[in-house]
């Protein structure tokens, strides 16, 4: 599949971050205060977007928030895409951490991007989170 990746508004992540992740909630709840302070970047299969991720820079540490793969698109590399995408891009931003609360059911997918688990798993709004990180 021939994927092109860029950064993108905030605006171009919200109806995937909901259809992917918060499917009972409204799209407008998908704004957050916090995002005119990071980069969004979009996964685009020809033209059709595919995958979202947003980036926060706290000094050396990145934090990724919402990574989001569109439902019929899913285990076919987009998300492992968007994670090196990331991943470079903190690098060149001299970023010596990348880290992510993922939800529970997600770990393995991270892991197998050598990310490792540090603290204790935390629920918010229901759904149960452990922090995942590497360094760079």
């Amino acid at each position: 599949m021939p994927l092109h990746i860029e950064q993108v508004r905030p605006e171009l992540t919200w109806r995937l971050r909901r259809e992917a992740l918060y499917p009972n909630l409204p799209l407008y709840e998908m704004e957050l205060e916090e995002d005119t302070n990071g980069w969004h970047f979009a996964a685009f299969n020809n033209d059709a977007l595919v995958g979202v991720v947003s980036l926060f820079q706290h000094c050396c540490n990145f934090q990724f928030r919402k990574l989001a793969v569109a439902v019929t698109y899913q285990h076919q590399g987009v998300g492992s895409a968007l994670l090196q995408y990331i991943t470079n891009f903190a690098i060149n931003e001299k970023g010596t951490r990348l880290w992510c609360n993922a939800r529970k059911d997600a770990v393995p997918f991270y892991t197998k991007a050598n990310f490792t688990a540090s603290g204790e798993t935390f629920r918010k709004n229901g759904i149960d989170y452990l922090v995942m990180e590497k360094p760079l």
